[in-house]
């Protein structure tokens, strides 16, 4: 499985809505190159791309056009089909404005913050299963979560963070966690601080169920969390492969159990100290049988050099232009005890099928498919809806990221994505 991890692009209007007198365009451009030409070295195209955040400057619903627009262009100069692309907020893509002008926002964001540590899960739950200040708690993100519909990467009040399967060798998951760490960004207006944040619990379950290997993005690294020891003592002891940004310096560290990469930016200001441009083509595999099965994560580091303009790769201490690392597979289960002789070749029992509804709608068809819903207009998203009893008259009210999240949760349980597959095909034509 080969991924491509940007981070932190920072499309800032309106010189993004403007190419030729967009001053940030041609380390993007660069890097379309570089990944491409990278990813055609072995003739393996990349097979999903992830990106960390920071995907706007100040979460304006114009940035977001244009950050779509690169998207799909990149995925098609890699390879890659649109609907792997996977997106997380950060602490950019929150619209401040909205905080500064909401009282509302102000207050639900302040009554998780200044809850006392031991009440603070519990304050968090309660805000958001309020529907008024819930929805207050994902205001600022609303641009975003209409741009990350698309790739089904949306968050709202019941769906704090994401996750998805990608599929590896033998019968192995690769199942991404797209965690959410811009609760509490911007809090009050103010510039996010280390330790000003909070993650919770709540999104670091990273259930180690069998045959799954986890992955973790968030924009902020641990150290950006009032509870950073408890985020980072479970993603160490639940992930085998974390993936952060926000920092702008791009850095790997392994561990027996685990990977880490901090990412580098996309597009870091240039007036900012160290700014070097940078992404993360990342291989990840398995090899081996039952308890000798191995991850490996084969990892390229591309930064950027100014005169002549590239990206060139970051070296190991060995020269090396990749950087490899290896981890027990994480969770196996022994094998049963020793059966009678004549019932020792039999075939063991199949692993229990995934249930979990969210991240085995996964697969291309059905992301493809919720990509092209997203490109309908909303009185045809709403018909569809509608039409199949997918949501209710009540539900109308709630914002589009969460309706529709929900309407195609459903047609999957419901077995009817194939049908509403037929509806979009036939608005298309």
């Amino acid at each position: 499985m080969r991924l491509l991890h940007v981070s932190d692009i920072h499309f800032r209007s309106p010189d993004c809505n403007d190419p030729d007198h967009d001053p940030e365009r041609p380390y993007r451009t660069k890097l379309m190159q570089d990944a491409r030409n990278l990813a055609s070295q072995d003739g393996q195209a990349v097979q999903a791309i992830l990106v960390g955040g920071d995907i706007a400057y100040r979460g304006a619903a114009a940035e977001y056009d244009a950050a779509l627009a690169w998207l799909e262009e990149l995925a098609k100069e890699c390879g890659c089909p649109i609907e792997r692309v996977f997106v997380i907020p950060g602490n950019h893509d929150v619209d401040r404005s909205v905080i500064t002008s909401t009282p509302s926002v102000r207050n639900v964001q302040k009554a998780i913050a200044d809850a006392a540590p031991q009440r603070r899960e519990r304050e968090l739950r309660t805000q958001f299963q309020d529907e008024d200040a819930g929805r207050a708690l994902f205001a600022p993100i609303a641009a975003y979560n209409a741009f990350a519909s698309r790739f089904g990467c949306q968050v709202y009040p019941g769906r704090l963070y994401w996750k998805q399967n990608l599929p590896l060798e033998a019968g192995v998951t690769l199942r991404v966690h797209g965690l959410t760490s811009t609760l509490l960004s911007g809090t009050g207006g103010q510039d996010d601080t280390r330790e000003s944040l909070y993650l919770s619990p709540l999104q670091t379950v990273l259930d180690p169920i069998d045959n799954v290997v986890n992955l973790v993005m968030s924009h902020h690294p641990p150290d950006w969390f009032m509870d950073h020891d408890d985020v980072d003592d479970a993603v160490r002891g639940r992930a085998a492969i974390h993936l952060f940004g926000h920092k702008h310096r791009q850095r790997i560290y392994k561990d027996d159990g685990y990977v880490r990469f901090a990412a580098g930016a996309v597009n870091p200001d240039r007036q900012e100290t160290g700014w070097q441009p940078g992404y993360n083509l990342i291989d990840v595999n398995v090899a081996g049988a039952g308890a000798s099965r191995i991850v490996t994560v084969n990892a390229r580091l591309q930064q950027w050099q100014s005169n002549p303009d590239l990206f060139r790769p970051m070296l190991t201490t060995a020269g090396d232009t990749v950087f490899r690392h290896q981890i027990d597979f994480p969770a196996f289960v022994a094998q049963p005890a020793a059966a009678p002789a004549a019932a020792a070749s039999a075939p063991l029992p199949p692993a229990p099928a995934d249930t979990d509804v969210e991240a085995t709608m996964s697969d291309e068809p059905t992301r493809n498919l919720i990509f092209r819903f997203w490109n309908l207009t909303v009185s045809q998203r709403r018909d569809i809806a509608l039409r199949h009893a997918l949501i209710s008259q009540e539900e109308l009210a709630l914002p589009e990221p969460q309706r529709y999240a929900l309407a195609l949760q459903r047609a999957k349980e419901r077995g009817l994505l194939d049908q509403i597959a037929a509806d979009v095909a036939a608005l298309e034509k």
